[in-house]
């Protein structure tokens, strides 16, 4: 008798954001990263309904990392009757609780500003999940190795692998009565800062990939060039620059840029400041998990020393009112929430101000609408002219490029039997189909959101 695996396609399914995989097998239904849509209005407003599946009979969740995109729907899937096991990697789990507690903290300032504020249509406005939700998902965190294999049940066991892109993320490779599942999670670029390379998956009958940048190839930039370049004009001006960061692995490979350029005597002792509660956090990760990275501890150590890490929100407000020229490094990366946003709100309509985006900026964020040169931003119900400087540049992106994904599938040594593009935007989907394809000559399909495929074992 034939037998199926269910794939639900619940989300990162025509977009970036939200990856959510449910896979219904004969023995055990198993959900591949529990994520969060970020970016257009019609997306956000998603993470509010529950999903169309029978969340109670799912069993485990398995994280391929710990980006918000990835994991924070976490809460609501608890809030829908999950009572299963959460697994990932030591420092992804580490990461996971850093960002379920501090998006849990912002979803209840927010909701809390909203209501005193009023500048909510909601009555009164919640927070998406609480803190005490999010220490109950983390009560389930189970920690695995990587490279080992491990049983689900009697045909089915998985493994975790090294992927760069952020510290603990790997791709996951899912073995169910005989065939192979690779699900690619968001995969890292050769030759990065602070992380080894990627490594490959040898196998794969259904691969499930990523497509971020499946239709660019990112710019050959010299960012320590472009970086000093822009520090001397923030001085000749005597303004800002502001960096809207990723608290995870963008703002430590920034302070790792930055203090490498002061030590080699490219750049002046200008005062950096990094404003980012939850990015301090992840230095800590760094710190605990030394193996999962490249830099030394000597190294660490003198970074950090070198560089103004902001512990309090009086601090923010010091730094905003400090009349040097200075470096301000602050969540979040696409100017959605965080820190960032008090600084903007302040220096936005100054020429002097330099904004600097650095990584990928997601349809309908603020980030999206500065790097396509927007004349007004909202912050907190007011707009505020944009009258600072827009710098975008591509070359410290964690994803990797066209190139770098189609050489990440060149060590599979079978023909798969369907490929499934996820992750990424419909150009960037299709452009990536077209390349496959010709490359080499695999079946691609492009999921629909809430799709389903039945795949026979």
């Amino acid at each position: 008798m034939d037998t199926f695996v269910k794939v639900h396609f619940l989300g990162a399914s025509g977009v970036v954001t939200g990856s959510k995989f449910l896979l219904e097998t004969p023995e055990k239904n198993i959900l591949i990263d529990c994520g969060m849509f970020q970016g257009l209005k019609d997306l956000r407003e998603l993470n509010w309904e529950d999903l169309e599946v029978d969340v109670p009979a799912i069993d485990v969740v398995i994280l391929t990392h710990g980006h918000l995109d990835h994991v924070g729907y976490l809460p609501r899937l608890l809030k829908q009757g999950f009572t299963g096991r959460i697994i990932g990697t030591a420092p992804t789990l580490a990461i996971a609780e850093i960002i379920l507690k501090d998006s849990a903290k912002i979803h209840e300032e927010e909701a809390e500003k909203a209501n005193k504020e009023k500048y909510t249509k909601h009555e009164p406005a919640l927070p998406f999940y609480t803190t005490l939700e999010a220490e109950k998902t983390i009560s389930l965190f189970q920690v695995e190795m990587p490279d080992k294999w491990i049983k689900l049940s009697e045909n089915i066991s998985y493994r975790f692998q090294y992927n760069g892109h952020i510290i603990g993320a790997t791709f996951v490779e899912l073995d169910i009565q005989g065939k192979r599942f690779v699900f690619s999670g968001d995969i890292g670029r050769p030759n990065d800062y602070l992380l080894d390379d990627p490594k490959s998956p040898e196998w794969a009958d259904f691969l499930f990939i990523e497509s971020t940048y499946g239709n660019k190839l990112h710019p050959k930039e010299n960012i320590e060039e472009t970086l000093a370049a822009l520090i001397k004009d923030t001085i000749h001006k005597k303004g800002n620059l502001i960096i809207p960061s990723f608290a995870v692995e963008r703002l430590q490979t920034l302070m790792y840029v930055l203090w490498k350029l002061y030590k080699a005597n490219k750049i002046p002792d200008i005062p950096i400041f990094v404003d980012s509660p939850m990015g301090n956090n992840v230095l800590d990760v760094f710190k605990r998990f030394p193996k999962w990275h490249k830099l030394s501890t000597e190294e660490y150590d003198a970074m950090c020393n070198h560089i103004n890490i902001i512990q309090s929100y009086k601090e923010t407000w010091e730094t905003i009112d400090d009349n040097r020229s200075k470096i301000i490094i602050a969540g979040s990366g696409m100017v959605t929430g965080g820190r960032v946003l008090t600084y903007l709100q302040q220096l936005i309509d100054e020429p002097s101000t330099t904004v600097l985006l650095v990584g990928y900026q997601a349809e309908g964020t603020r980030g999206r609408l500065l790097q396509e040169g927007a004349h007004e931003i909202r912050f907190f119900g007011k707009y505020y002219p944009v009258k600072a400087t827009i710098k975008c540049v591509g070359s410290l992106s964690a994803h990797g490029d066209q190139n770098d994904l189609i050489h990440w599938m060149s060590s599979i040594k079978n023909i798969p039997e369907t490929v499934f593009l996820i992750h990424g935007e419909p150009t960037a989907l299709d452009a990536f189909r077209v390349k496959i394809e010709n490359t080499y000559g695999w079946h691609v399909k492009i999921p629909k959101l809430n799709s389903v495929e039945k795949l026979r074992l």
